[in-house]
């Protein structure tokens, strides 16, 4: 069995959305190197992306300080370490992605997740533009092909901290706008989604099964190869 099948079936099998160290992709000099950026959305689909992907291209996205796949979280998080993130190799393709943590309400004293609708988004609509702005701009410094994720949808005020279902559509418009402006390729997840979120997400959840994280590894992993 080819180890992209045994990735599949591994995920498949266990429900797993991370897999063990052997699955972060090894750099090979001699292949091109793709930057994913994501939130946990990402994390789901980008060890099946490794596996579709082995042996063709290096796979990178931000590790934290235990070696282990990173959630990039928002905007805010995104301006902060973009630099640290990017580093100074040199980048063939980044596949990137804001906008579920943005859109979700915090505490403004403590800035933790909170289901009150009268705390603060972590980025506004305005605040969140800007920062994509800030992000795009540091993005395409790099010389990269870009390829930007749209935010996936989820049911009304999901669990976990307050969301709201209309804010995906709102968030997603103003990305879409500065992608346009920036002549930045846009990978639709949320429109592949969107139409099977009941059979592709767990009762109110805004994350995805392992066959929902499975049908967008396939297009992110499409996209890529498209890219190069």
């Amino acid at each position: 069995m080819i180890r992209r099948d045994f990735i599949l079936k591994t995920v498949l099998g266990t429900g797993a959305v991370m897999l063990p160290d052997w699955s972060i992709a090894k750099n090979n000099n001699d292949l091109p190197n793709v930057l994913l950026i994501g939130d946990s959305i990402s994390l789901g689909y980008t060890p099946l992306v490794v596996g579709m992907l082995y042996g063709k291209v290096n796979i990178h996205r931000p590790l934290n300080s235990g070696k282990a796949y990173l959630n990039c979280e928002g905007t805010t998080k995104g301006v902060e370490m973009m630099d640290e993130w990017l580093g100074d190799k040199k980048w063939d393709v980044i596949h990137f992605n804001f906008g579920l943590h943005d859109l979700k309400h915090v505490d403004p004293e403590t800035g933790r997740n909170s289901n009150k609708p009268t705390d603060p988004q972590q980025a506004d609509i305005n605040a969140y533009e800007k920062n994509l702005t800030e992000i795009v701009k540091k993005l395409k410094k790099t010389g990269a092909k870009l390829i930007f994720a749209t935010t996936t949808s989820f049911p009304d005020r999901p669990g976990g901290p307050l969301r709201r279902a209309d804010q995906t559509a709102k968030y997603n418009e103003v990305a879409l706008r500065i992608m346009k402006k920036n002549k930045i390729e846009v990978n639709d997840l949320n429109a592949l989604t969107l139409p099977r979120l009941s059979e592709l997400q767990p009762p109110s959840n805004v994350h995805f099964t392992p066959e929902g994280s499975l049908l967008m590894a396939a297009q992110v992993a499409d996209k890529i190869k498209k890219a190069l």
